[in-house]
């Protein structure tokens, strides 16, 4: 636990009712959860950023003619 960071974070009851049910059937901490599933989003942004990062060279296109390329090609 050394170099790790301490916070108090209020979970609404049902959430830490699972949290602790998950702990105990896994037998891992619900710190070490926490961490995990916080991990995981934080991992999910950065793809996402990437994502729009990598698109970033790709011309606008309005909605309208987003909608009249779908109808042209028989999408809609």
């Amino acid at each position: 636990m050394a170099g790790n960071k301490r916070a108090t974070v209020y979970f609404d009851p049902e959430i830490h009712r699972a949290l602790r049910l998950k702990s105990a059937a896994t037998d891992r901490p619900i710190s070490e959860l926490v961490n995990d599933a916080v991990r995981a989003a934080l991992a999910e942004d950065a793809a996402d950023l990437a994502a729009v990062e990598d698109r970033a060279s790709e011309p606008d296109l309005s909605f309208e003619e987003l909608v009249r390329d779908l109808r042209t090609r028989g999408k809609l």
